[in-house]
């Protein structure tokens, strides 16, 4: 037993130091985004807004009667592999149709779409030639979703984003296993770590090389390492440097909630607005170097849940899109279509909402930053150019002081009613004088003209 313990001591040792060094490879990787990779920042940062769709053959289980359980139903339920596997052999989801899809995701103002290509459960979504555990190839339907759905969103100038989950409960070469996906999976207890990396980057060389210019990738599960000595074995800086070597413009997003690795492009942030954690797995440290995005679910799964009925209401989904724009960040909204292909009834009605919502406020979210006011409770700011958004969330007075100072002010109107608002400038800032009618709506704008 001594002789063993010393051993494994030993390995331990290795590994831990090795662990060390790739740390400070990765945190200490030089990254330079190229001109084509800054264009796409900036053209992120100025569409503000777009859908997040989960969908695989979890979406058959549709939670498997709990609201909190979806896309994670395999770990959730400990449903072992060659059991799992048995979902793509009668996933046929006939009713998909990829122009549909886009066509109500426009026209609930997105201007991009971010799907998942490969989810924890290690299925592709894809005709992949890496692995055959793909929706082409093992299941009836027979057909790659992600290229319809490309040439659908060519079509319609929606970009299109790839999610890929470094996490795998499927591949036996995912080892040591992390926080999810252990023993009950059936994996053999031993496996080649590199080995999986390798073929991680294989299957995102496909992504890639198979479907013209995408957005980017967004990444998801590094967080099943964080507590593990694979935590800093991911090969980040080759796997990134891959990715904008073949695509310089696509954006490297990663969902590990911490401070942001060389070579990312936006930060991201899971159900909560940027600097905020509630959710309570967030990193609170927020860049000033990089685009943001907030993803939210519309109720409380981001796969298919037949049960949850949660659903946020177009205001709260609204003002959620009105307080990442006030913080710098875009807002990324989730759903999680059906196993026959459809989206849910109740979301498309909210797509239709908020777009007739952004046809008349649009401008005080798209191509805006973070205004000069920063978050308050009743509200927050965003601009453009000389022009000064307002956005009032939670206020019941009619008058209502902005602390700006140093301004010249042109005009102010309440924004959707070109109705001009009286103002009077103080050495402090601003007192808006608002009509109590206007007070009723629930994201009342007041445009503010600079000279």
């Amino acid at each position: 037993m001594k002789k063993i313990s010393a051993v494994i001591l030993v390995l331990l040792a290795g590994v831990t130091s090795s662990c060390m060094t790739a740390t400070a490879q990765e945190r200490g990787a030089v990254y330079k985004p190229s001109a084509e990779n800054i264009a796409a920042r900036h053209w992120f940062q100025d569409a503000k807004f777009g859908i997040f769709i989960h969908w695989g053959v979890y979406s058959l289980m549709a939670g498997a009667g709990e609201k909190d359980v979806a896309e994670w139903v395999m770990e959730e339920k400990q449903i072992p592999i060659d059991k799992y596997e048995r979902l793509a052999t009668f996933f046929n989801p006939v009713k998909f149709d990829a122009d549909k899809w886009v066509q109500d995701i426009k026209a609930s103002g997105a201007k991009y779409i971010t799907i998942t290509s490969k989810h924890h459960d290690g299925f592709a979504m894809y005709d992949s030639k890496v692995s055959n555990y793909n929706i082409a190839k093992r299941t009836p339907f027979k057909r790659d979703i992600l290229k319809e759905l490309k040439a659908a969103c060519d079509k319609a100038g929606i970009k299109l984003f790839f999610y890929y989950s470094q996490l795998d409960w499927h591949h036996p070469e995912y080892y040591p296993r992390g926080r999810t996906g252990n023993v009950y999976t059936g994996r053999p207890q031993s496996g080649d770590w590199d080995s999986y990396i390798d073929y991680q980057n294989a299957q995102l060389r496909e992504l890639l090389t198979n479907y013209g210019e995408i957005g980017g990738i967004w990444f998801d599960g590094w967080w099943d390492q964080e507590d593990g000595p694979m935590k800093d074995r991911w090969r980040l800086t080759e796997t990134y440097k891959m990715i904008h070597d073949l695509q310089p413009q696509a954006l490297i997003i990663n969902n590990h909630h911490v401070a942001p690795y060389p070579g990312e492009d936006v930060q991201p942030f899971e159900q909560d607005l940027p600097g905020e954690n509630d959710a309570g797995f967030n990193t609170t440290f927020v860049s000033n170097e990089m685009p943001l995005e907030m993803a939210q679910t519309m109720n409380g799964s981001w796969g298919f849940n037949l049960v949850d009925d949660r659903f946020k209401s177009t205001k709260e989904l609204i003002s959620a899109l009105v307080g990442a724009a006030g913080r710098n960040s875009n807002y990324l909204m989730n759903t999680g279509p059906m196993p026959d292909g459809q989206i849910q009834a109740e979301n498309i009605k909210t797509f239709h909402e908020m777009g007739e919502w952004l046809k008349i406020y649009g401008e005080s979210i798209y191509g805006t930053r973070g205004g000069p006011i920063g978050p308050r409770p009743w509200g927050v700011t965003t601009n453009k150019d000389k022009t000064i958004y307002i956005h009032i969330l939670d206020w019941k007075d009619g008058e209502i002081f902005i602390p700006l100072t140093d301004i010249k002010i042109g005009d102010a109107t309440l924004l959707g009613k070109d109705e001009k608002i009286l103002y009077e400038m103080t050495d402090d800032g601003v007192i808006f004088k608002i009509d109590r009618e206007a007070l009723q709506n629930w994201d009342m704008i007041i445009k503010v003209n600079l000279l």
